[in-house]
């Protein structure tokens, strides 16, 4: 088990603090070399991520992806607007700038926010799901210049197709390949115009990203039920891209809402330390979110978001919940109020998220639909309404409006946030109180998850697995009931093993951009199985590693 970090939960001494201008300078001179694996393009589930100063997020990288999405637009006959936003990262704005300099001179035409504002990753996806609404041609995408939670050092690149959730691995492999193509090529193909020409051109627009997302929250959530309630909130936006978007909630919809910090500062100096002592933007953390937690006694709910605002972190009275904990009393608490939504309209989970969404489907007669990790997944279920909310164990989370149309097909996390309160407000109670009254009927799991090494033969071994590859019969002395390779509610490869019994699971992949393999384990009957769980776990993964 990880050791916690001495600095953990407190607030990072001036050593931590990422030198801001040798970042973005290295922006601009630092030189990725192709012939270096690790200083080429590479697309994970949230996109291309990296640093400047390991040449792993520099201007020649945006100038050949954002190029690579212009080859793929052109590719898929896509004219319409393309919504760009970014987050409070230090690298987001220069890399902005870099690909608003390319899009234009490809002759995109480009919807940016108003005045220079920052943008969530939930706007910019509700954004191009209202455009494109019954439109079959001039279809709107978008891209969002973020690293999520990731470290101050870190920048990231995300492309979102027209369907406005993140891209599907075939899409984000074809921009990859040409975008390292153009990489290759010394981005000789690369069409650019000078920053002043881009902004000057009429091909860009500016674009009320908050005015748009807060107008239509009444018609995905109670928001009268939230103020007739007087709940008071607190909103600690972790000095990300929410931060302007509260306040005009707030009027609005006349909340009792409080922002708790109204910093923004690159180095991101106020968010407390994570475990392991890095500074690390995440909502879902109870050491991330330490001085939040510290206030909760003045609130009855409040919340936070990563800096992109994909994530959410519910602090209720008593506790900053466990993700899983959450979105299994968000899950139900929509299946039995959204009444107008299809009978059939089930709850998506990624694979290693809590099974106990799986006794809340089936305690609510409603279908629970597994896909591989990643939030892309979703889109489809989520755009036809076969599941009402799409959930991912890390805290990440979206649903469909009244009328069960998609309010974005990528996370959402001052949805999920808003949607605490409004249970609150309907029941009387704090959505721990919701889960606790949950675990009562239908069991209390206990959740873990675990990192090992992996090397690239191991990735590659754990991605060719098949079921009969897998031996073991019993799990913490229960029957084995399943094992899966292959997603059971799409039949996508899981590019690692799921093992399952009556009370207990575990999942072993590897991770999409560290050199570990991530071993989830999850029991409903204490922690001494937990414990039994696990070492079956790491035992299989030794077996795989011989």
């Amino acid at each position: 088990m990880a050791v916690v970090h001495q600095d953990a939960g407190h607030l990072p001494g001036r050593d931590k603090l990422v030198d801001i201008p040798a970042l973005v300078s290295a922006y601009y001179t630092e030189i990725p070399d192709p012939s270096l694996r690790r200083e080429r393009v590479s697309f994970g589930t949230s996109g291309h991520r990296g640093s400047s100063l390991s040449r792993t997020f520099n201007e020649e990288h945006i100038y050949a992806i954002t190029q690579a999405v212009c080859d793929y637009r052109k590719v898929q006959g896509i004219d319409g607007p393309l919504y760009l936003g970014g987050d409070t990262h230090a690298l987001s704005e220069p890399a902005f700038r870099s690909a608003l300099e390319v899009l234009v001179a490809n002759k995109v035409s480009v919807r940016i926010a108003k005045d220079g504002a920052y943008t969530t990753t939930p706007a910019v996806s509700h954004a191009i799901l209202c455009w494109n609404r019954d439109r079959e041609k001039g279809l709107a995408d978008g891209i969002i210049i973020t690293p999520s939670h990731n470290p101050p050092s870190d920048g990231g690149f995300k492309y979102n197709p027209p369907h406005g959730g993140p891209a599907d691995t075939d899409v984000t492999a074809w921009i990859e390949r040409r975008a390292n193509e153009h990489l290759e090529d010394s981005n000789r193909k690369v069409h650019l115009v000078h920053l002043r020409t881009a902004l000057a051109s009429p091909l860009v627009e500016e674009f009320d990203f908050i005015g748009r997302y807060v107008a239509d929250l009444s018609n995905v959530l109670d928001m009268k039920s939230i103020a007739d309630s007087g709940i008071r909130i607190g909103v600690d936006p972790l000095g990300g891209a929410s931060l302007p978007y509260w306040g005009v909630i707030a009027e609005a919809f006349n909340l009792t809402l409080s922002v708790v910090n109204e910093d923004v500062d690159p180095t991101f100096r106020f968010v407390p330390c994570d475990k392991d002592g890095k500074i690390r933007m995440d909502c879902s953390s109870p050491y991330a979110m330490n001085r939040l937690l510290d206030m909760r006694g003045k609130f009855d709910l409040a919340f936070a978001c990563d800096p992109d605002s994909d994530r959410h972190g519910i602090v209720t009275p008593t506790e900053l919940m466990n993700p899983n904990h959450y979105l299994s009393v968000a899950a139900g608490h929509l299946i039995r109020t959204r009444t107008d939504w299809p009978s059939g309209c089930g709850i998506g989970k990624t694979l290693v998220t809590s099974a106990m969404l799986d006794r809340v489907g089936k305690d609510l007669k409603r279908p629970v639909i597994e896909v591989p990790v990643g939030f892309k997944w979703f889109g489809p279920y989520l755009r036809d309404a076969r599941c009402g909310i799409g959930c991912e164990e890390s805290a990440g989370a979206s649903f469909l409006c009244f009328d069960s149309t998609p309010w974005s097909t990528d996370k959402d996390g001052p949805l999920m946030c808003l949607l605490a309160a409004e249970i609150m407000a309907k029941t009387g109670r704090s959505p721990s109180e919701e889960y606790a009254a949950l675990t009562e009927r239908l069991g209390e799991p206990i959740y873990q998850r675990l990192d090992a090494p992996a090397d690239e033969k191991t990735r590659s071994r754990l991605k060719a697995l098949t079921p009969q590859d897998v031996s073991l019969k019993k799990l913490a002395g229960d029957p084995v009931t399943r094992v899966e390779t292959h997603a059971s509610g799409n039949g996508a490869p899981m590019s690692g093993v799921k093992v399952s019994s009556a009370n207990g699971w575990f999942a072993v992949r590897p991770s999409g951009t560290e050199a570990i393999c991530k071993v989830y384990t999850e029991s409903f009957k204490g922690s001494d199985h937990l414990a039994a769980v696990q070492k079956d776990a790491m035992d299989f993964l030794e077996s795989v590693l011989k």
